[in-house]
């Protein structure tokens, strides 16, 4: 069942945690071009909506301290990742928070994607998770909540596959829910060897399935915590976890397993973009403005679109999103 529209809401003022010094803004390069309409040969530029102006400045400013001893654990500012199988487009990009980039801190968003399998019996897996930026452990917990869910997937990619293909739902609901809550199970477990509370070493969690088989336009998505599951579908945005939602949420775990219709375009996030998708429609208008038509944006494209910034929302942003051919 679609999810409903999403509302036109009033921008708000910045969070407490966001109200800071003012830093100098560089100055406006005259008359900009979207990064969708950009002709051949100019840079996507990093934009924002609404009357004022973030607070923090648009690119990373203080690198986090470096420890010499595990420079294994150095977090880039950004990844990227693309792919494209059948009738499908993916896109997918974690990047720091303008917070985060301002006060020296690393990205405490996790992304994650995979190929398991082969040929057209092979499954593409994005996962994704993102931590309170308070929280300690957040970086950390984001990380092995994807890889452990990642690996798991792996190890059952055959049988998933099957089962995605022969719409098995309740299979699917059921396996997937018990490798997430094994996922947060070991979360609870590395808390206490390290002596932090759960809410200190925790992540929402989204991930998503999508066959390589062109045959097969089924797709799997599911989680826990913060985060979010929209479509675009003629023109319009529909929030597919909408709060106070009960089908296919227990205990917090969401499944979502549906045929995508050719034009459709899915987008996967962490709380960080989740939010001002729910609260802001200059973001909903701009981006269904910039993806309702032509091909599939370009990873730097991406990248910008998904950087489009708002007054007010300062935290990590991790995304993926597919385009239905």
């Amino acid at each position: 069942m679609a999810g409903p529209e999403l509302p036109v809401r009033r921008a708000h003022a910045p969070r407490r945690a966001d109200r800071t010094e003012e830093v100098p803004q560089p100055a406006p390069v005259p008359g900009p071009v979207p990064a969708a309409d950009a002709p051949a040969g100019r840079r996507p530029e990093v934009h924002h909506l609404g009357d004022r102006a973030p607070t923090y400045a648009a690119e990373p400013g203080a690198l986090p301290p470096a420890d010499p001893a595990a420079l294994e654990g150095l977090i880039p500012d950004t990844v990227l990742e693309g792919a494209r199988y059948g009738t499908h487009t993916l896109r997918a990009a974690s990047l720091r928070g303008d917070s985060a980039r301002f006060r020296g801190e690393a990205r405490r968003d996790f992304l994650l994607t995979a190929r398991f399998g082969g040929g057209d019996d092979a499954l593409v897996l994005v996962a994704l998770a993102g931590g309170d930026r308070a929280a300690p452990g957040a970086a950390e917990a984001a990380a092995e909540l994807c890889r452990t869910v990642a690996a798991a997937v792996g190890r059952s990619q055959g049988r998933l596959a099957d089962d995605i293909r022969a719409g098995r739902r309740d299979a699917l609901r059921s396996g997937l829910q018990r490798l997430t809550d094994r996922g947060y199970g070991r979360l609870r477990a590395r808390a206490a060897e390290l002596g932090l509370p759960e809410a200190a070493y925790t992540a929402g969690l989204r991930g998503l399935l999508l066959p390589v088989d062109p045959e097969c336009r089924t797709r799997v998505c599911f989680g826990a915590g913060a985060g979010g599951l929209f479509r675009l579908r003629s023109g319009q945005w529909q929030d597919l976890e909408p709060a106070g939602q009960a089908e296919d949420t227990e205990g917090g775990f969401r499944f979502r397993a549906a045929v995508a219709r050719p034009g459709d375009t899915l987008l996967l996030c962490s709380g960080g973009l989740a939010e001002p998708m729910r609260e802001e429609a200059a973001l909903t208008a701009e981006l269904a403005a910039r993806w309702s038509e032509g091909e599939p944006p370009g990873l730097a494209a991406f990248l910008a679109d998904i950087q489009l910034r708002l007054k007010g929302y300062a935290d990590d942003r991790t995304a993926a999103a597919v385009w239905e051919a």
